[in-house]
């Protein structure tokens, strides 16, 4: 029998929120179209206000933090993984030849190397995605191909005590898996599927195919996913098997995810309405959500 709850809102009025970390006791994420990184003391009480971080030119998405603490960034436009160091950003790796689309999501793992998506847009038809490649960025900035034929790779974890690397394929509406061991990808896999696979990519077209549009993850310490849903009205925790375990109710579409607070026990949900149906250019609609849940993070 699926659990299930409902989230509360904690902050809104902003234009795209994504890629939530928690990180030194504060929650941070991206707000796309402000071009901002955030910082939030969630356990403030009262309305939640964000700081400033940074702002980021050419679009900020995910975020990591290198063993040291320092945060990077993925700069969607220019294709780049920027370093802030409380003051000015560096480039740490620019990536602009080996992929046509925007940056997207990206995960750091123990040992600072980091994993990067990307859009993979036809230059041609920019309402078409295609397959891409996982990008593998050294903490030194050298960038490799980690995987190939991944269609708009978005949300990542790595579980490193199991070896796993996890992807949201989103327009594919599956999550696959790799085994993961110092950095390196193998044995590929479906690691769940939320229907099939629509063949075509066209994105309005897949958008109404899909049951599920698989968007940011978060990891818990039972190796369960929680699955974000830039289509549906919520977020799913998901067992090894594929199972759905539990469900946190939002009444809007779910883009990212993140297990935080002082327990690891607090789910932080950045939501907004479905993304074909609202301009985020014009019209601040994303959310900031949290739901008290029974396992933390690992």
């Amino acid at each position: 029998m699926t659990l299930r709850r409902t989230a509360t809102l904690i902050a809104e009025g902003h234009t795209l929120l994504e890629a939530p970390r928690w990180h030194d006791g504060l929650l941070w994420t991206s707000d796309f179209y402000t071009h901002r990184v955030l910082r939030w003391d969630v356990a403030r009480s009262g309305a939640v206000e964000p700081e400033t971080v940074c702002i980021v030119e050419g679009r900020p998405s995910g975020l990591g933090f290198m063993p040291d603490g320092e945060l990077r960034i993925s700069s969607m436009l220019d294709k780049r993984l920027l370093s802030w160091d409380g003051s000015r950003h560096e480039v740490v790796a620019d990536y602009s030849d080996l992929v046509t689309g925007p940056g997207n999501d990206l995960v750091i793992d123990s040992s600072g190397i980091a994993f990067v998506g990307n859009f993979g847009m036809n230059p041609e038809d920019p309402d078409e995605a295609l397959p891409t490649s996982l990008l593998r960025i050294t903490p030194d900035g050298t960038v490799s191909v980690a995987a190939n034929d991944v269609l708009f790779p978005n949300g990542m974890v790595i579980d490193e005590r199991a070896g796993v690397l996890y992807v949201a394929e989103t327009f594919r509406s599956r999550i696959s898996a790799w085994d993961y061991a110092r950095g390196e990808l193998s044995n590929r896999r479906v690691w769940t599927a939320f229907g099939d696979d629509p063949g075509s990519y066209n994105i309005p077209a897949a958008t109404v195919a899909v049951a599920k549009m698989p968007d940011g993850l978060a990891l818990d310490a039972e190796g369960m996913l929680w699955v974000a849903d830039a289509k549906g009205h919520g977020v799913s925790r998901i067992s090894q098997d594929g199972t759905l375990v539990e469900f946190v109710e939002t009444g809007l579409s779910t883009y990212a995810v993140a297990l935080g607070g002082a327990g690891g026990d607090e789910l932080y949900l950045c939501c907004a309405p479905p993304a074909e149906s609202w301009n985020r250019f014009g019209t601040p609609r994303s959310v900031l959500m949290r739901c008290r849940v029974d396992v933390p993070a690992p």
